[in-house]
């Protein structure tokens, strides 16, 4: 899985100085990423949507890299957004598949910077052509970045620009994209959805020993689900002890849904609000309250977490409802 995903809209990347040129300061910058240029897969193919789609899903930071053209994306890019971004995944009562993910743009402008503004001939600033993409990513419940993009990115033999020069925006400008990326990666929000995938990861084991939790909750913290109210650690080791006696190994959580905001009402630094989807499959015990019935169930949870100083997540209260 990459955590970074590129998707390279130029119509034909290998005639292209300045994206070409981004994209080589990009992928030496960053490990953990995948450049899918869709010049080489769709020029001349159907859109494969379904991989397309998974490529999203597996990606915590979603880049478009594309030549402004005609204030817009290329017409190739525009076709892989109206084929990919469909109802019930990226928007509908069921298309919250993007959510949360980052969202950044990062565009080559031939144009310079005095031609984008009110008294340029562009009239318009390149973020209010953007618009339409901002929309996408707030309807996608995406989280949506200052764009990031360079003028004079246009190499014309014995006209406009040298090679090198361009070349050398090209490089810088995939230092700046790679730059804004480091911080989106190294922040808050990605670290609870990470943890919140470890989380779960574990609770699809039921190990023996509940110490790989503990170590993630607050001493003080609440748990409340629809077995009851549980406090501290030894009421979690209470509970856990009749989720074990309940559910076979193997089961699993699958999270629909993840939403994360700041807690202002936190009386801890660092404190955030995640709000959660769940569906959870599982073979129970013949001795349990299912009488070894196999389950799928959906519940709703709501966490109060906080960052401690050694960037460890802390849940202090865990509330399941069902759904």
């Amino acid at each position: 899985m990459s955590k970074v995903l590129v998707i390279s809209g130029h119509p034909n990347l290998d005639q292209s100085n300045a994206n070409s040129a981004i994209l080589q300061s990009l992928t030496k910058r960053i490990d953990d990423i995948e450049v899918r240029r869709l010049d080489t897969l769709y020029s001349n193919n159907p859109i494969d949507v379904e991989a397309e789609q998974k490529a999203l899903l597996e990606a915590e930071v979603i880049v478009l890299q594309f030549p402004f053209y005609w204030y817009s994306v290329p017409a190739l890019l525009k076709r892989w957004i109206d084929q990919v971004f469909t109802y019930n995944f990226a928007f509908g009562p069921e298309g919250d598949k993007l959510a949360n993910k980052h969202f950044l743009l990062s565009i080559s402008v031939g144009g310079p910077k005095e031609s984008y503004g009110p008294l340029g001939y562009n009239h318009f600033s390149v973020e209010e052509f953007l618009r339409p993409l901002e929309q996408l990513a707030y309807l996608a419940k995406m989280q949506y970045h200052k764009p990031i993009y360079s003028h004079r990115m246009v190499y014309i033999e014995g006209v406009y620009n040298t090679l090198s020069d361009v070349q050398a925006r090209g490089d810088q400008h995939g230092k700046r994209v790679a730059d804004a990326i480091d911080v989106l990666m190294n922040s808050p929000e990605l670290r609870i959805k990470q943890f919140v995938t470890t989380w779960f990861g574990q609770f699809d084991q039921l190990p023996a020993s509940s110490e790989a939790f503990l170590s993630n909750l607050s001493e003080e913290v609440v748990w409340q689900a629809p077995e009851g109210r549980f406090q501290g650690h030894a009421g979690f080791n209470d509970w856990y002890a009749w989720a074990r006696k309940t559910f076979k190994p193997n089961c699993e959580h699958r999270v629909d849904q993840i939403d994360i905001k700041p807690d202002a009402d936190s009386a801890k630094p660092n404190g955030f609000i995640v709000d959660l989807r769940i569906n959870l499959r599982a073979d129970t015990f013949e001795s349990s309250d299912f009488n070894g019935e196999s389950v799928e169930v959906q519940v709703k949870e709501r966490w109060h977490v906080h960052i401690d100083t050694e960037g460890k997540v802390i849940i202090d209260s865990y509330v399941v409802s069902p759904l």
